[in-house]
């Protein structure tokens, strides 16, 4: 099997794919519902894709579902590459320190 694009993007592939199963949706379904081709639903419930907002909210509404729900509790731990994993706390704190 082939590794998801990241650990978020396979993490909410899985939650798709979860809520399509319950509501009894082909991937075919949910694609035309939510305006996709369904090549490219396929690899988002697959994590093979990076979905933009605005993909994330068409397929949401199309399984008439909260798209908070299919983030919720993804940090950019579950992100590829390295980045900065400073916060605007962080930041003011330093910058208080340094005044």
């Amino acid at each position: 099997m082939v590794e998801p694009f990241s650990h978020a993007a396979g993490v909410v592939g899985e939650r798709l794919r979860g809520i399509r199963i319950a509501l009894d949706l082909s991937q075919e379904q949910v694609a035309h519902l939510a305006d996709l081709h369904p090549t490219n639903y396929g690899k988002i419930e697959r994590g093979r894709a990076n979905p933009s907002l605005s993909t994330i909210i068409r397929i949401a509404t199309a399984l008439d579902t909260d798209a908070g729900q299919l983030i919720s509790g993804l940090t950019i731990a579950d992100l590829p590459g390295r980045h900065r994993q400073y916060t605007a706390k962080d930041f003011i704190r330093e910058r208080e320190r340094m005044r």
